[in-house]
């Protein structure tokens, strides 16, 4: 269970939150739920996404259960050091879709005194590591790997299976490209298709 850290704004000491998980497993959700958290407690804050990312809409995140919240698209990681403005807690999503960078940006901010809450898929269609998400991981104070529910067996899934034939690592898509599925049924869904 994860436990949010206390806020003392006489204390600035920033950190790194990692949202984990497959696809359907409420990483955004749970993003915009400790967002909302924090507006609440008066705390600025600044929400991201790649600008990639427009499925739902094209500024707002949104969760698959069409939850959502203001945010600004951006590039490039880089672009989010320019625009934090006075922000204390920074909401980054779909942190896989961004560049290298993303990593520095993260660690400087969290550097600067703010709360770096960031969403991700931690393995794309392959089952293989995600863009940085690794690395955001591992330096991650507090790291929250969330689960879907396996549409084929109804277990916890891990992983997110992709229904279509398509071979590029970022395939935006959702429920009619998509299935979260547990390790078994992802592997024997892989192997049927060799």
């Amino acid at each position: 269970m994860f436990i949010e850290p206390r806020y003392n704004p006489n204390q600035r000491k920033g950190w790194i939150e990692v949202i984990c998980g497959s696809m359907f497993s409420g990483k955004t959700e749970e993003l915009i739920r400790r967002i909302n958290r924090a507006r609440i407690a008066n705390q600025k804050v600044e929400i991201f996404k790649p600008d990639v990312d427009a499925r739902y809409d094209d500024t707002n995140v949104v969760s698959h259960n069409a939850n959502s919240i203001e945010s600004t698209p951006v590039a490039s990681s880089l672009n989010i050091l320019l625009m934090v403005n006075d922000a204390t807690v920074i909401g980054i999503d779909e942190a896989q879709f961004f560049d290298d960078q993303i990593l520095y940006v993260c660690e400087k901010l969290a550097e600067q005194g703010m709360r770096v809450i960031v969403a991700g898929l931690d393995m794309d269609y392959l089952g293989k590591p995600f863009g940085a998400m690794p690395q955001l991981m591992s330096v991650a104070e507090y790291v929250t790997k969330v689960h879907a529910i396996c549409v084929v067996c109804g277990d916890l899934a891990t992983h997110s299976y992709r229904t279509v034939n398509n071979d590029s690592i970022i395939m935006l898509g959702e429920k009619d490209t998509y299935e979260a599925r547990c390790r078994h049924c992802f592997n024997k869904g892989m192997t049927q298709e060799i």
